[in-house]
């Protein structure tokens, strides 16, 4: 692949925890990014923001100002995972949809996509297929807390069944959770294909990025 769109998980870079930060894994993930950069591989990096918060945490705030909250939990993990990409050797910058004083930038270096669209009611799911669209990647690589798709939330339901292929267009009428339904649907409108895997699998990005993974294959 020459040029991707990699979506981490906030949650999965939390560890065990799933709070705040796991160094540990965040330092595993640098590595990888490193190695498909140097193997010539342009990556493009969203992060989610839910090791700190989600949109959906409070019930007693506006909903715009939850999602605010939210965006900003992106731009701090960007700029640590980011600066963790920096320890290992790697040129990388910080981009937002909004002014974000000296922190970030306003819209051959490593792109972190902090902030989300900018606006309230899109998660970074959406952000991050936007963000893979301008930046025209091959395909989004999801790194999640989960290893794949699954007809039913594998947390709730021990009989869950992973999918090792589907279409975007199955996810889509099957309201599956790969993504939230604004962001699968854009990814059917803009022909986005995505591989869905567990971020904790040892060497998963880069087992990803060499066509040898063990989760979903999202097609269009």
């Amino acid at each position: 692949m020459k040029r991707i769109l990699l979506k981490l998980s906030g949650e999965a870079l939390a560890g065990a925890e799933k709070k705040g930060f796991d160094e540990a894994t965040v330092i595993a993930v640098a590595k990888q990014i490193r190695t498909i950069v140097e193997e010539g591989t342009q990556v493009g990096i969203v992060i989610g923001g839910g090791n700190f918060w989600r949109g959906r945490t409070s019930e007693t705030i506006d909903r715009n100002k939850a999602d605010q909250i939210g965006m900003l939990a992106t731009v701090m993990n960007c700029i640590y995972v980011s600066d963790i990409c920096r320890y290992l050797g790697l040129r990388t910058e910080i981009f937002t949809p909004f002014v974000c004083g000296a922190f970030t930038s306003l819209y051959s270096k490593d792109v972190f996509f902090a902030g989300g669209t900018g606006h309230p009611y899109f998660s970074t799911d959406t952000a991050t297929v936007l963000r893979a669209v301008e930046i025209e990647a091959e395909a989004i690589l999801l790194a999640k807390a989960v290893d794949g798709i699954y007809d039913s939330d594998p947390k709730v339901n021990p009989n869950a069944v992973k999918y090792d292929e589907i279409s975007i267009q199955e996810v889509v009428d099957k309201k599956l959770a790969a993504m939230d339904l604004t962001a699968s649907i854009m990814c059917l409108e803009q022909k986005m294909p995505m591989l869905v895997f567990g971020l904790e699998e040892e060497n998963s990005i880069i087992n990803t990025v060499h066509g040898k993974f063990n989760g979903t294959k999202v097609t269009v």
